[in-house]
């Protein structure tokens, strides 16, 4: 007799009772296997988010106050008005005491939006074979174009902080400086972890030992960099660093204890606001930062290093090319993903850092070490206010996310997987 098949519409129509029981035993099993994974991801992961959102919509001071939502009217929900203004209620969790104004925070975006925009077109026009003239023509309008940016982005900053309660404009203040701490401190330590990499994959003596030496850092405790920073760019005489300063006959420096920017000490100018950039305390520990994780960034990119064939090295230098050329279009083409990953994990590390800040942090630093996160610890464990605690720490994440898909935009399409 012959064998009869159903095809593939005949058994997705199938009930589940019809299914065979091997089917069954394979189904539950592979249930069975990822259970304890879905448990664990559900309890100290999504749930933990969704009863963050839930806290951040109420008026929580150590126990649960008024459901913010519904401050606007009174009763259920009976129509397009009322759920206009449980949504605004909702929001307002938000604006009153993070955003403060939405017309502000409109503006930052679009200044976000137009300095992506620039980008995209130089992307175009790198892409274009011109005149030189022409070339330093468009490069002039990319970069007004992106002045144009940062004055929006500047303008709506401001229109944002005003707009805020003083106590509440830690929270802005503390992703501006979230934004300095990262911005100077990944792309240095990619750049000196690619340059260490590349040093170290080359034939020379002592190769492991090296690698050792640069990998300790990041494997010593954090309490113990931090202390050891604290004493090298403690504001005495006698720290290692104004030794260092009064060696080689320039001014002492207060380090760890001077708030103000760092380009109005070092070069006696005086800007302010946003354009100032990170204070002298948050350089000392963005210096601390690549000092840490320099070499774990070493370490990574040797991996990536290793995995790139040899005869395409062999077949370039066949065809006459130098150590440049190896370097520009072979090695940083093909470690890009490595770098991709790096680029990723840095900034999600250094937007949610807490302890060496934590620990470094003064009462002289004036609040110029507070990132988003200490920010947020402050909120919920000095102040109690748990619900605006929770409504940061949101706000924070839904940062990290937006930056994570920016960077996969941007640069994801130039990575080379071979």
């Amino acid at each position: 007799m012959a064998r009869v098949t159903l095809n593939s519409a005949t058994q997705r129509k199938r009930a589940w009772w019809q299914i065979s029981p091997n089917t069954a035993r394979d189904t539950i099993a592979g249930w069975a296997f990822i259970t304890p994974a879905v448990t664990l991801i559900f309890i100290y992961g999504l749930f933990p988010i969704a009863y963050a959102v839930y806290m951040s919509l109420h008026d929580w001071r150590i126990r649960r106050g008024a459901f913010l939502c519904e401050r606007n009217f009174d009763g259920d929900i009976a129509g397009a008005e009322d759920l206009v203004r449980f949504i605004g209620g909702c929001l307002s969790a938000y604006t009153d005491n993070i955003i403060g104004d939405w017309w502000g925070f409109g503006l930052f975006a679009l200044g976000f939006a137009v300095l992506l925009g620039a980008y995209f077109v130089w992307e175009r026009f790198l892409k274009e074979r011109e005149e030189l003239w022409a070339f330093v023509a468009r490069a002039a309008a990319t970069l007004a174009v992106m002045a144009v940016a940062f004055a929006i982005i500047s303008d709506g900053y401001n229109i944002m902080t005003n707009a805020l309660r003083p106590r509440d404009r830690d929270f802005l203040i503390g992703l501006q400086i979230t934004f300095y701490y990262a911005f100077g401190s990944i792309p240095i330590q990619l750049a000196l972890g690619l340059l260490l990499a590349y040093l170290l994959f080359g034939k020379i003596r002592g190769k492991s030992f090296f690698r050792m030496i640069f990998f300790l850092p990041y494997i010593t405790p954090t309490v113990a960099i931090a202390l050891v920073f604290g004493a090298i760019f403690s504001g005495r005489d006698t720290s290692l660093m104004n030794q260092f300063m009064a060696a080689l006959g320039l001014p002492i420096q207060r380090w760890l204890s001077e708030p103000r920017p760092f380009l109005n000490v070092m070069f006696g100018l005086n800007l302010e606001g946003f354009l100032a950039g990170p204070s002298m305390a948050l350089v000392c520990v963005i210096v601390q930062g690549i000092w840490t994780y320099t070499g774990y960034n070493t370490v990574i990119f040797l991996a990536g290093l290793g995995n790139i064939p040899q005869d395409l090295y062999e077949a370039a230098k066949v065809d006459g090319a130098n150590e440049w050329h190896l370097f520009r279009y072979i090695t940083f083409p093909m470690i890009s993903p490595v770098t991709f990953y790096l680029s990723i994990l840095g900034f999600i590390g250094t937007f949610t850092a807490f302890n060496t800040l934590f620990i470094m942090r003064t009462p002289a630093t004036q609040g110029t070490l507070d990132t988003a996160a200490l920010v947020i610890f402050d909120t919920f464990r000095e102040q109690n206010r748990w619900g605006e605690a929770a409504a940061q720490a949101i706000v924070l994440m839904v940062i990290v996310i937006t930056l994570t898909q920016v960077q996969r935009s941007l640069f994801e399409k130039k990575v080379f997987y071979g």
